[in-house]
């Protein structure tokens, strides 16, 4: 009898507080889903690394630090996880749906809220970890226990 083992697969990429690391990041995340065959929502997917590491870069990283992206792909259980780790303190999140609707940014946490099926904050000395897991599909996502001090983990903010 053969049994096919599924492994988890594991990708970071590190980048410095400028602009142009977003879509660099976008370019790391399609090449992992198109090596991985995910079966996930692409689209939303980018969107969200997009949202999240264009706040890290805006709000999360001080001058003269980085950023760093993680990625786990959980092929048994279907999911994908997203982790933006910056330096940065600050509290993370979605503006306040009463805002003014005229005003230029700022909705990046709804949009990510709104597509991820998790999401949340985690710590991370110093600064935290802001993630989000997508399941394959239109499955929801699972639970998943992640390997200890590899990847940060917290309850869920929303999703």
């Amino acid at each position: 009898m053969n049994e096919t083992t599924q492994l988890s697969c594991f990708r970071e990429v590190f980048h410095r507080r400028e602009r142009r690391a977003v879509p660099l990041v976008r370019q790391f995340v399609r090449a992992a889903l198109v090596d991985w065959t995910c079966d996930v929502r692409a689209d939303d997917v980018l969107l969200c690394v997009s949202e999240l590491v264009t706040n890290a870069v805006l709000h999360g990283v001080p001058p003269g630090r980085g950023l760093r992206v993680r990625l786990y792909w959980e092929q048994a259980g279907g999911v994908l996880r997203i982790e933006v780790h910056d330096s940065g303190d600050g509290e993370v999140r979605p503006r306040d749906s009463g805002a003014a609707h005229d005003e230029e940014g700022g909705r990046g946490l709804l949009l990510v809220a709104a597509l991820a099926d998790r999401w949340g904050v985690g710590e991370r000395n110093p600064g935290k970890v802001v993630w989000c897991e997508f399941g394959m599909g239109d499955v929801s996502v699972p639970r998943v226990t992640y390997p200890p001090g590899r990847l940060g983990v917290s309850d869920p903010v929303g999703g």
